[in-house]
This record gives structure tokens, sequence and C-alpha cells, in this order.
């Protein structure tokens, strides 16, 4: 069972580290394997410089004394006198490049596990987060934009992650030790620093402060598109019958424009980074060649060393160049990492929190509806259910018909609470909805919306969502009793027959009876179908309804429908109108008493007279 207990508060810091927690063995170990590349690229202008100034110039004078001690080892094997020193520095730059290899290969492969993990258990507490959501907070978020926040912001955190976890002790590293390195150098010639290093550092807080406000835009953007897409792939059989291509191109068109220019300015920040940062930095070599060539004339300054500084000098800016960039990715990522809270904050509004009786089951069916408001809008004074109060005994069958948006789909959703009352209470077997375990209530409530949704998959793996334990036999009994089992079996694989995405390879009827026969399966205590008959024939509807009160006696049967013909064996029919209860009673006692249920009445058989004349009509011209 689902557990739907609502979580603790987190602060921030323990919300991220829940992710980083199992996998902190590669946090840990990716950034040292940087480290490790740190040093080398350190020590290896150094090595370069002693190569030069002692072994090829020979203008070091006191060279330190480990070298001194390779070279009076080494000198006995060679005839050059230079060779020594240069093969045992060359072989020393060697070992250091492989080690540097070593941790960079090492921490790519850490980083990369780690950030790759921390992204799936991410997206996989998202995805939870969402499956708990009510009706209520489902409307707060479109699902493009949940769409996005599941996979695009999550894949932005990925990144920033990553690039953390190469960067973040990498660069800071090679920041301190080559700027160590060079005043260890030459002071004089390390006070070109002093200069570059705050202007680029007020340059990467005015990119931030500039870029975060683009990467939200961009990001809200993304959303739009992928609504437009997903609305689009999935009714495109409503688009081509209507012949709405050319617009839905040129509404495309619009949505991807939008995105095209919030994405370019939002990568004109990105565009100015590296070419300042070049700019910076070659200014910095060039002041420190003009300076340090001066130093080699004119104060002995030694060549190596010159060589090392401007090595440092390029190795300090890089760094400074890959903390900018790492900051700006951070920017994105924390737009992503925003809106992502927003999804992982939101209140789920209806849980098991208060559930006083969480082990008790729907055992009966009987429902009771005690003085029951409902809005929508919380704020507003527009009720769309005012002061309702019904009783439904156990195992009846209740039709309940009314005008569009009169609030009979909203009535029935109080049940299985996919929303919750404002004010009043909804019994099931005498216990407040809201005693129940989410999961027990809706296991004995099947429920048939308006909209019929079928997955991905066979006509059986769909079935066996109201109970993925049936066998074969009551699987084919189910989908009898909706008057299914009739076009499955026609189809070239019967129950195996894949349906695509959402149904689109079978009619709206037989998709109807699908969901049904779905429903059925779950032999649920309560059974609500809302209008999810109206595209099935009224022969076919007649002989569902028999079904029903042959197989589901036990059942209570909410029935909601647009034909009066569908509800008229009801044992009780409710009329509904602007969210309150206008009448109820049998068939003979609203058409006797209620003056709604008689025009609806009155107009619907008048059209199907109308309807069977022109066809009668028709039949005489074809046998004249």
């Amino acid at each position: 069972m689902t557990n739907m207990q609502p979580q603790k508060p987190q602060t921030e810091q323990l919300r991220w580290f829940k992710y980083v927690r199992p996998y902190l063995p590669w946090f840990i170990i990716g950034p040292l394997c940087m480290i490790v590349e740190v040093i080398g690229e350190v020590v290896m202008p150094k090595l370069l410089a002693y190569i030069i100034d002692f072994g090829v110039t020979h203008k070091m004078t006191d060279p330190p004394a480990w070298l001194s001690w390779v070279y009076g080892i080494l000198n006995q094997s060679f005839d050059d006198p230079d060779a020594p020193l240069i093969v045992a520095l060359a072989v020393g730059m060697v070992l250091t490049a492989v080690l540097m290899m070593i941790g960079g290969v090492g921490g790519a492969y850490f980083g990369a596990k780690a950030s790759v993990n921390f992204a799936a258990d991410l997206r996989a507490d998202i995805y939870r987060k969402v499956q708990r959501f009510s009706f209520a907070n489902i409307d707060k978020f479109n699902t493009g934009s949940l769409v996005t926040r599941l996979t695009n912001d999550v894949t932005q955190l990925q990144n920033v992650v990553n690039t953390l976890l190469r960067m973040a002790l990498r660069s800071p590293g090679m920041l301190i030790g080559a700027l160590i390195m060079a005043v260890t150098l030459n002071r004089q010639l390390a006070l070109v620093l002093a200069f570059v290093v705050p202007t680029i550092l007020v340059v990467i807080v005015l990119f931030i402060f500039v870029g975060l406000p683009r990467f939200n835009a961009m990001q809200e953007k993304v959303d739009g598109l992928n609504s437009s897409v997903q609305e689009n792939v999935t009714n495109v059989r409503v688009v081509k019958s209507f012949v709405r291509e050319d617009y839905e191109s040129r509404r495309f068109a619009e949505t991807k424009a939008s995105l095209k220019r919030a994405g370019r300015r939002a990568m004109m920040v990105m565009i100015w980074i590296s070419p300042l940062m070049s700019f910076f930095m070659n200014a910095a070599v060039l002041a420190v060649l003009w300076f340090g060539g001066n130093m080699v004339l004119t104060e002995g300054m030694l060549v190596g060393d010159l060589t090392a500084f401007v090595t440092y000098i390029t190795q300090i800016l890089s760094s400074l160049m890959m903390v900018t960039m790492l900051f700006m990715q951070a920017s994105r990522a924390m737009a992503s990492g925003k809106r992502i809270k927003a999804v992982m904050n939101e209140e789920i509004d209806i849980s098991d929190a208060a559930a006083a009786c969480p082990d008790k089951q729907v055992e009966r069916g009987e429902i009771e509806f005690r003085n029951v408001t409902f809005r929508y809008y919380k704020g507003s004074e527009g009720k769309v259910l005012d002061n309702v109060n019904l009783k439904i005994g156990a195992g009846s069958t209740v039709g309940i018909i009314g005008s569009t948006g009169s609030g009979k789909t909203t009535l029935v959703s109080m049940i299985p609470r996919l929303y919750d009352t404002d004010e009043g209470e909804v019994l099931v077997d005498g216990v407040n909805v809201k005693d129940y375990s989410l999961y027990n209530l809706r296991e004995g409530v099947g429920m048939v919306l308006q909209k019929n949704v079928l997955f991905s998959g066979t006509i059986e793996d769909n079935l066996r969502w109201g109970d993925g334990e049936a066998d074969m036999e009551a699987l084919r009994a189910a989908a009898d009793s909706a008057q299914a089992d009739g076009f499955i079996m026609g189809f070239e694989k019967g129950y195996q027959s894949d349906l695509g995405q959402g149904g689109t390879n079978v009619s709206g009827g037989q998709k109807q009876r699908l969901c049904i026969a779905r429903a059925l399966l779950k032999k649920p205590k309560i059974l609500i179908l809302d209008d999810s008959t109206s595209a099935v024939d009224t022969a076919t509807e007649a002989r569902i309804r028999e079904a029903f009160r042959g197989e589901l006696r036990d059942t209570t049967k909410i029935i909601i429908a647009q034909r009066i013909t569908s509800v008229m064996e009801a044992d009780c029919i409710i009329v509904v109108n602007e969210g309150r209860i206008t009448g109820m009673g049998t068939h003979d006692d609203l058409l006797a008493s209620n003056v709604e249920y008689k025009e609806i009445y009155d107009s619907q058989m008048e059209a199907a007279r109308h309807k069977a004349e022109l066809e009668e009509l028709k039949d005489g011209e074809v046998n004249a």
C-alpha cells in the first residue's frame, strides 16, 4: 500500500543532503581525485622552470637541495652534464602527467556517478509527490510544467552537481596553489593580479545578477513549449478532424519563438563570459610578459621563472573563468531548484493525517452528504455545491442529471475524496470519509470519469488496473458485463492487442466500455459512472445496465448522465442545478412534480421523435 502520510518538515540543507547521503563516498572520492590533478597542475610549471634554468641555461646558481642531490646521483651515468637533470625532471613530469590523468578520470567518473544517482533519486521523489497530489494540488500546476520540472529542471541540477564535484575543489585549489607559487616566484610581478582579480569578481557578480531572472523566464517558456507539444500530440485526431494543422503550427511557432527569445536573452549572458575572461587573461599575460621581460633583462629574473609565472597567471585566470561558469550554471540550477521546491513544498491538502479509522474498509456502500458546501476557489463567493443533503442506500441505483456545470461531477468526487468539502461532511457506511485511509476508501470506490483514460500497453494491462491478480476468466467476465468482450475478441490479438498511447486505436464507445470493465474488475462497493456511456448506443447501454442489475446487486451504483433514458430505471433520480439538489425521486415522481426534469424529458423525447420521423421518411423514399 502506498504511504500517503505527510512528510515531516525539512530544512533546505537536509532536503538536498538526503540525495547525497546514499552516495557520500562518491561525493568525497570525486573531489579528492580532482585535488590530485590540481597538485599536478601546480607542480608541472615549476618542473619546467627547473629544466630551463638549471638544465639548459645554467642560470640557477642556488638550486634546491633535492635538485642538487638528484643531479649528483645521475651525473655519473651521463657524458653530457645537462642530460641527467633534464632526464630526471622529464621523468618526473611524465609521472606527474600520469597521476593527473588518473585524478582527472577518477574525478569525472565519480562525479558522473554521484550526480546521476542524485538526479535519479530526486526525480523519483518528485514523481511520488505528484502521485500524492489531490485534484486541487494538480490544478495549481499545469501538466507541461510538471513534465519540465521532472525532466529539464532535474537535469539542470544534475549538471550543476556534476560540475561542482569536478570544479568545486579543482578551481579554488588551482587558484590558491597557482597564486601561492606566483607570489613565491616574484612578489612584484604578482601585483598584476591585484588589478585583474577584483575586476573579474565584479564581472562575475554582475553576470549572476543579470542571468538569474533570465534563466527563470527561460524555464517558464520551456513549460509553455512542453504544454503545447503535449496538448497537440495527445489531441492530434481532433486537430486533424477540424483541419487545424496550420493554426496549431502557427501557435507552436509562436511558443517556439517565445522560448527562442527567452533562451537568447539568457544565453547572451553566457556568450559574453568567455570573451571577457579571455580578454582579462590575455591582458594579464601581456602585462606579465612586459614587466617580467624587463626584470629578466635588468634585475636578473630567471627565464624559467618567467615561463612558470606566465603559466601560473594563466592557471589563476582560467580557474576564475571556471568559477564564473560554475556560478552561471548554478544560477540556472537555482532557478530550476526553486521550481522543484515549489512542487516538493506543495502542501498535500488531502492525506491520511487525521484518519481516525485507517484500517477500516468500505463494507456496504451507504453514502450520506450532510450540509456539504464546496468552492474551487476558496476565497470566492460562488459555490460549486451549496448546502447539499443527500442519503443513498447501500446497493441502490441512483441517477444524477442536470445541466452542464451544475456540480454533478464535483458532487460524486467528494465520495473518494478527490476533493474535500469546505463545509459539512460526506459519510460512507456512517463513517466520515476523512476517517478512512485514502487507500481503503478508494479501494472501495470504482469510478469511471468523464474523460476516459487508457494507458500505453495491452488491453489486458489496462484491465488489470482494476485487479492486478485477476485471472483471465475474471477479466473476460468484467469485459462481458461492460459489453466489451465481443469487440476485444474481434481484434487479431484479442486481450493482448496494443492500445497505443491513450487508447488512440479504439473508438470512443469502445474506450468507455474498457474503462467500465476496468472499474468492474475492481469489485467495488460503490460504482460511479460519470457520463461514461455517452458514446455508447442505447441498445448497448441497456445491456450494460441489465448486467449491472444482475451482477452488481450489492453494489451502490451512481450514474451521471445527460440522457434521461440512462437513468429512467434508477431507484432514485437526483436533479442538480447550480450546486443545489432541486429534485429527487423516481422517474414518474419527477415527471409529475419537477418542472426542470420534465423540461429535459420533453426536449429529449421530442428530439427522439423528430429523429425517428426523419429516419422513417428516409426509409419511405428509399422503398419508393
